[in-house]
């Protein structure tokens, strides 16, 4: 007698056919969902966004001002040592030092009221504390005569500010992250003091500058070029050679120069304040700030990556020291959340006799001068006099 294979039960096979059916559309949809969300967030942490304080600033809340004190919300970042900017919608305000002596409650800090530049510090304003001190132009912030000029770039012409000085070595300033040219106007007065002459730019995505082709920053892969068309200006209006000073992006859009141009040659020195040497970290640092779910960080980075051309087979700007041909001044802490230090640290141990690390503890990110100023720029005069 034949035996009959059993015959399937239709309806278990309908049922299982439809869940893995339903499985694999929700994780097909979860797959697009996270990509999508990772590109999403790569745009929020690529997309330049000029005056917009970086997310490591400490955001606080405005007790009591006047009389030359403003009262601010304890915390580690109003307790930060020096100099900054206080910013709001519509405000503008620059504090020096803690007054440890000035009567406070417990949960307040009084720290030395600069000046209030627009608008008014009123109880209850909150408020970001941001290295950028200074608003305005150098003349109407520092009382230093300067003349706008547009630098020819590949995308348009780019804005710069212009402090003429008697020696024939320029510095070309460069801002980084959440800044603008307004933000190097810290060591302006330094630098005038010096008797150098300074070009303060205005690179793609700035206000005033022409937008990058996508809308996207690249943290520096392609603003370079724009710093290359600074150095051009310069040696075609009188400069022997120049220092390119960056902060952030700025200081890397430098390291790129000096590797990259073909007017390397004239490049004197490197000053580079907070340096973006890990992109994948400052990414991460980035895109988490914006509120990126973590389980969504990896798909961001990646897209972020993708998007501004940091391809896996490009080494990041330092990652061959022995490519370094000119003298270098790194200003760095281990306090800096969005650009870790340990490459700095790295790229300073690999040329001691070239590259120079000038540790600031307590600084967050890009605000190196702010933590120390007078330690700075003995520093930066220390590194700078040989190359005038």
């Amino acid at each position: 007698m034949a035996l009959r294979s059993p015959r399937p039960d239709t309806g278990a096979v309908r049922t299982a056919t439809a869940t893995a059916a339903a499985v694999t559309t929700a994780l097909l949809g979860a797959g697009a969902a996270a990509v999508a969300a990772g590109r999403y967030a790569a745009d929020a942490a690529l997309r330049p966004e000029p005056g917009r304080p970086l997310p490591d600033g400490p955001r606080l809340s405005v007790h009591s001002a006047g009389d030359g004190r403003v009262a601010l919300t304890r915390s580690l970042g109003s307790l930060r040592p020096g100099t900054y900017g206080l910013t709001a919608p519509g405000v503008h305000a620059a504090v020096g030092p803690v007054l440890t002596d000035a009567p406070h409650g417990p949960d307040t800090v009084v720290r030395r009221l600069l000046s209030v530049t627009h608008g008014s510090l009123r109880p209850g304003t909150r408020v970001t504390l941001t290295p950028q001190v200074h608003l305005g132009d150098p003349r109407t912030a520092l009382g230093l005569e300067h003349a706008d000029v547009d630098v020819p770039g590949e995308l348009g012409a780019l804005p710069a500010w212009f402090v003429p000085g008697a020696r024939d070595t320029w510095v070309i300033t460069v801002h980084g992250l959440g800044s603008s040219r307004e933000h190097p106007m810290v060591v302006m007065p330094f630098l005038h003091r010096q008797q150098l002459p300074v070009l303060d730019l205005a690179y793609r995505g700035d206000l005033g500058a022409p937008a990058s082709p996508d809308g996207l920053g690249h943290l520096g892969e392609s603003e370079w070029r724009d710093l290359d068309a600074a150095i051009r200006y310069a040696l075609r209006y009188g400069a022997r050679r120049v220092v390119l000073h960056g902060w952030s992006t700025g200081a890397t859009m430098a390291l790129h120069a000096a590797e990259r141009s073909a007017l390397a040659g004239r490049i004197a020195g490197l000053v580079l304040d907070s340096p973006v040497l890990d992109w994948h970290a400052t990414l991460r640092g980035l895109a988490a700030a914006r509120r990126t779910p973590a389980a969504l960080l990896p798909f961001a980075v990646r897209s972020a990556e993708g998007r501004a051309g940091l391809r896996a087979d490009r080494q990041p700007p330092g990652a061959d020291p022995a490519a370094l041909r000119i003298p270098v001044l790194v200003f760095h802490g281990p306090d800096d959340t969005l650009a870790p230090w340990e490459p700095s640290r790295r790229l300073a141990e690999a040329r001691p006799d070239l590259v120079t690390l000038h540790t600031v503890r307590g600084a967050g990110h890009g605000a190196m001068w702010n933590a120390d100023p007078a330690g700075y720029e003995e520093a930066l005069r220390r590194f700078l006099t040989p190359l005038m």
